[in-house]
């Protein structure tokens, strides 16, 4: 089993990789599939993030709205607030899973992206061979990452096509579904506290979701 310390280490580098992902998916999502945009995007952002790196270390403010920008509009935030909530969210009102849904992804933006700043040149990440179960509009794109003690974890970025090009909806890491892991820990929240309670406690950073 994973060590807790390295599964943190990888919950963050996961996060960080769908951040680094951003602007060149919004820039190439109709001309790269998912897996192309994964290869190709992420040592030309480090680069960027080396150029400017005095610039965000002196103002972490400034590169959390730079990661909001860029993150955000890659992600599938309805549909992954929906798979969270599951049988809590229905019923619900359209807009009301949406801000939770911006409240928990705007969160996690801000917990994880000052940790880019400790990345220097490219991740080490391999993209392995697409699963059988891929089709035109879910994919997912299966990566080996390197740990910081020479060791190797698992991680999936699962892409759904939508009206407006590929956005990531999950990402799982040995076998652990970042949708899974919050549903089980928010789903009761939203069961006893109301969906308003939690997505207000989300944006003032009172809920600390923990990677399992």
């Amino acid at each position: 089993m994973m060590r807790t310390k390295h599964r943190f280490f990888i919950w963050q580098n996961a996060w960080l990789i769908v951040v680094l992902l951003a602007p060149g998916m919004n820039a190439w999502a109709d001309d790269l599939s998912p897996a192309e945009l994964i290869q190709n995007t992420t040592g030309e952002l480090l680069t960027k993030i080396d150029q400017n790196r005095d610039e965000y270390n002196q103002d972490p403010q400034a590169l959390k709205t730079l990661v909001r920008d860029d993150l955000l509009p890659l992600l599938d935030q309805e549909y992954s607030a929906r798979l969270i909530l599951g049988r809590h969210g229905r019923g619900l009102p359209q807009e009301k899973i949406a801000e939770f849904g911006e409240a928990l992804s705007s969160a996690l933006t801000d917990r994880y992206a000052t940790g880019l700043l400790r990345f220097r040149g490219e991740l080490q990440m391999e993209i392995m061979p697409s699963g059988p179960k891929d089709n035109e509009r879910l994919t997912r794109v299966r990566t080996r990452v390197k740990l910081e003690n020479g060791g190797a974890a698992l991680v999936d970025y699962a892409f759904r096509k939508t009206d407006d090009g590929w956005k990531v909806f999950d990402v799982t890491i040995e076998g652990i579904s970042y949708v899974m892991t919050f549903r089980n820990q928010l789903g009761p929240k939203v069961a006893s506290q109301g969906i308003d309670q939690v997505t207000a406690d989300l944006r003032a950073g009172k809920i600390e979701v923990v990677e399992s």
